[in-house]
């Protein structure tokens, strides 16, 4: 995530998105650079307008469980079901944006 992040940050300031680029901020920000992880999104980025990738997005806030009684409470299982499907949601709702960022 952060390799998108610094092609993001690269593209607000008007600077070219390239391998170079990306590695030194990612090092500006104490990462460790993986160059393999760097040179597939340089490529994945070729040809895309981010400008355009970003306005037709969807972001979604994440919307709250109400909570429940204490008179009910659930059965331990049932809040870690239930904890395990909004994070497969949310998971689910980044990656969408992702792809939509890539074409």
């Amino acid at each position: 995530m952060e390799y998108v992040y610094a092609a993001l940050l690269l593209h607000r300031l008007g600077k070219k998105i390239d391998e170079e680029n990306i590695s030194s901020v990612i090092r500006a920000a104490g990462g460790e650079v993986d160059e393999v992880r760097v040179k597939a999104l340089v490529a994945a980025l070729q040809g895309i307008n981010i400008d355009e990738a970003i306005k037709s997005a969807s972001f979604t806030a994440p919307v709250a469980a109400a909570p429940q009684p204490a008179a009910q409470e659930a059965p331990k299982e049932k809040v870690e079901a239930k904890k395990e499907e909004v994070e497969e949601k949310k998971e689910e709702e980044a990656l969408a944006g992702l792809s939509a960022l890539f074409g």
